[in-house]
């Protein structure tokens, strides 16, 4: 049975300490510039406008060794035709075998994983990456859409709608064999993901969570809720028979589009910044974020400058609070800065 309320948040702040000191004390950064998940342009530039926007000094500020290990190159595939209405099946697959093989390697090596996208489709290859190395993960996915859909249940065919539907062992059996994606297998279980932000829901994807029981919050839950009531349910939930690691898989438009406008399927009525920052200010806090995602920046569709810098911005500051950001804290010293190791080397963990 689930603990719940004041006893469970006891026994994760006895715990947190603990996992605080075994948690890695380095973060490994890595850019995904790739953007054939979904059909808009401009999403492979997201790596570079958060990275110009001044995530590698925050990262820096924070107690950690940061190794940014740049961006991957993925390989251009001539002939990709859709399959099943899927569109650039083996470009997707190919790209996230690229990134389930870095994504090991980091944590393997002992790092806090932070993937920048590109756009979600990624997540295939950075959880399932992450869930090699630590089979026991739990996934918090933030986030207007459930990205649920099968190749059979998808309006549009764009496999950044998907990819949760290659990770879960219960939706083995509707998954077909889609080319590019023969190294994939399913290793999560519907109990070990959770869902916060959802308003914009397929009617299959509707479908799916309900037959499975998956644990999600609607914005309107946040509504009714409050988002501290969500946080502690969700973390109640993943973490009340066993602590273990936390892959956070953040997509910036769950936020409103008034905070995050440069993004491809902005949804109206989203999260609030002081909603989005408690969040990940609570996943800190129970010490086991192992791995995340920010993914959807799309500087190519923000209406001027200023909304293209304005979400980058936004996503600095979800990762930096993932990673112990405090909002008391937001502005570090520049003495803090430079007394913290930060590298620039090639991929090779």
């Amino acid at each position: 049975m689930a603990l719940r309320g004041p006893v469970s948040r006891l026994i994760r702040t006895q715990l947190r300490h603990r996992c605080q000191q075994n948690r890695a004390q380095s973060v490994a950064v890595l850019g995904a510039p790739f953007c054939k998940g979904q059909k808009r342009r401009g999403v492979e530039l997201g790596p570079k406008v958060i990275r110009d926007a001044g995530l590698i000094d925050r990262l820096s500020a924070l107690d950690y060794s940061v190794h940014d290990f740049g961006d991957l190159s993925f390989q251009h595939l001539e002939q990709d035709e859709p399959y099943m209405d899927v569109k650039f099946p083996r470009s997707v697959g190919s790209a996230n075998n690229m990134l389930f093989s870095a994504a090991s390697r980091a944590v393997g090596a002992g790092h806090t994983f932070v993937m920048l996208g590109g756009d979600h489709s990624l997540a295939i290859g950075s959880v399932s990456g992450h869930a090699q190395q630590s089979p026991d993960l739990c996934l918090i996915w933030v986030d207007a859409h459930a990205d649920i859909n099968t190749p059979m249940t998808s309006p549009s065919g764009n496999l950044h709608g998907q990819p949760v539907a290659f990770m879960l062992k219960e939706l083995q059996d509707k998954m077909p064999d889609i080319p590019g994606f023969s190294w994939t297998k399913p290793f999560l279980s519907s109990r070990d993901l959770v869902y916060i932000g959802l308003r914009d829901v397929d009617p299959g994807e509707h479908h799916i969570l309900k037959s499975l029981g998956i644990q999600y919050f609607s914005m309107r839950d946040i509504d009714r809720l409050g988002i501290q009531r969500v946080m502690e349910v969700t973390l109640d939930h993943l973490l009340s028979r066993k602590q273990r690691p936390i892959h956070l898989s953040f997509d910036i438009d769950a936020f409103d589009p008034s905070l995050a406008p440069a993004t491809g399927t902005a949804v109206n009525g989203g999260l609030t910044y002081r909603e989005g920052i408690y969040l990940t200010e609570e996943i800190h806090n129970t010490g086991l974020l192992s791995a995340m995602d920010l993914v959807e920046v799309n500087p190519l569709l923000g209406a001027n400058q200023e909304a293209v810098e304005a979400t980058a911005s936004l996503a600095v500051d979800v990762i930096a609070s993932s990673l112990g950001q405090t909002r008391e804290g937001a502005h570090a010293s520049i003495e803090q800065m430079s007394a913290v190791k930060n590298d620039t080397e090639q991929l090779c963990l």
